[in-house]
């Protein structure tokens, strides 16, 4: 595409867009005049579908007139409403059923599959993560370290080059071929939080799996943004949260996958709940734990449905669009927002964002220079809403679900005279 900086030509895209349509479908903030909010905070809070008060009332209504009956009777049956759910979550991200399922969060799951897939020994016990890593993911491997009895020293960090902000493969190339010994698990940001870096996750599991270590990946900022392919990819675990990209509401649960070469693994170690049991025989209460295949047998607890129903909300949208045409449209107004900023010409801004569209998803980070965050706050004030990270960066994300050509051009404008 031909980039134009100029009104009329992000009208005249907003205009050809066939996803259009999908901004309607949400609710967009405004200032006290009534007027929208340039939102581009979907990879920190996605906003919220107008379908969601539907979909939950359709529970609490069932609740209402069913009780408990509503496991089994209610419109969308308690009792098999999260089945619905892995099936949709696992088109978003490339991977089989079998290999999905929506439940508990983040943390959370990537503690439970740690638990699974972090088996250290004397000889090999280290965990790679990248030097900026989301700091929850630190502290996850770092307490995982410590409780198995080692040190918090003993995470190895992939770290970008002196001078540079983005990571190279073949650095993680180096540190397995001259560490791999020592290395159980690879726990890698599959989009990096800070800088948007989208990595070649078929590429790190080959990496990993040359020394036996195994892989896992934090798709937090990457389900419902790129398509990582999971079960392609041959990563041995994932796990992601629902309220970023995926649009389920503040706090939503997460969803995990595990690779289908593990799914009939009863030998894998793992903490048991009555709901990753033999669902054919878990009413009967005085059976022997009996571990589900796949991803369901991390469940522990029966599905929280009243947030299932705002997950379930999204992923009906998701699912009607499809990942292949919302991806297309990401590319090409992620493209249009990174023309407009490097068309300023300020040397007080820099995007550290890879360039290559294959290596990011929606989301530029800017990085300030000499930054004290007033450049946010004026942003803010404006009734731009993006977000700061420290040290030194704005982090945009041009949504396709909701975000326009025009909400990309009225930014960078505003962007502009701020500067």
């Amino acid at each position: 595409m031909q980039y134009q900086d100029s009104l009329a030509f992000a009208k005249q895209q907003d205009k050809e867009d066939s996803l259009s349509n999908l901004r309607k479908k949400f609710h967009i903030p405004k200032d006290k005049n009534g007027n929208d909010w340039l939102y581009f905070t979907g990879n920190s809070l996605g906003l919220q579908p107008k379908s969601t008060k539907e979909y939950i009332n359709q529970e609490l209504e069932d609740w209402a007139n069913l009780g408990v009956e509503g496991h089994f009777e209610a419109k969308n049956p308690w009792i098999k409403y999260h089945e619905s759910l892995n099936v949709k979550m696992a088109k978003i991200v490339g991977a089989k059923p079998i290999e999905v399922g929506v439940m508990n969060t983040l943390t959370t799951n990537l503690h439970l599959l740690m638990v699974s897939f972090y088996r250290p020994t004397k000889k090999k016990y280290k965990i790679v993560i990248e030097s900026d890593a989301f700091p929850s993911d630190r502290y996850a491997v770092q307490s995982q370290l410590k409780f198995h009895g080692f040190s918090e020293d003993d995470v190895i960090e992939w770290k970008p080059r002196k001078g540079e902000e983005l990571l190279r493969i073949e650095d993680l190339e180096t540190i397995v071929s001259e560490q791999g010994g020592e290395i159980a698990l690879l726990l890698i940001g599959g989009v990096n939080y800070y800088t948007g870096q989208y990595l070649d996750l078929q590429r790190v599991a080959e990496i990993g799996h040359s020394k036996d270590c195994i892989v896992g990946i934090d798709l937090a900022h990457g389900a419902g943004n790129i398509q990582p392919n999971l079960h392609d990819s041959n990563v041995d675990f994932a796990a992601w949260c629902t309220y970023k990209y995926l649009n389920a509401g503040p706090g939503s649960l997460s969803a995990i996958f595990v690779h289908e070469k593990h799914a009939k693994n009863k030998d894998l170690p793992r903490f048991a709940g009555w709901w990753n049991h033999n669902k054919e025989t878990r009413f009967n209460m005085r059976m022997p734990f009996d571990v589900m295949d796949g991803a369901e047998g991390w469940q522990l607890s029966n599905p929280p449905i009243l947030s299932m129903a705002a997950i379930k909300a999204s992923l009906d949208m998701f699912d009607e669009v499809g990942m292949d045409v919302l991806r297309k449209k990401s590319k090409n107004l992620t493209g249009y927002f990174e023309f407009l900023i490097n068309e300023i010409g300020s040397e007080d801004i820099k995007i550290i964002t890879p360039i290559n569209p294959k290596e990011r998803g929606c989301q530029l980070s800017i990085q300030v220079k000499n930054a004290d965050k007033s450049l946010h706050k004026k942003l803010t004030e404006n009734h731009i809403i993006t977000d700061w990270r420290e040290p030194d960066v704005i982090r945009c994300a041009p949504t396709p679900m909701y975000n326009t050509y025009e909400d990309v051009f009225r930014m960078v404008s505003i962007l502009k005279e701020l500067l």
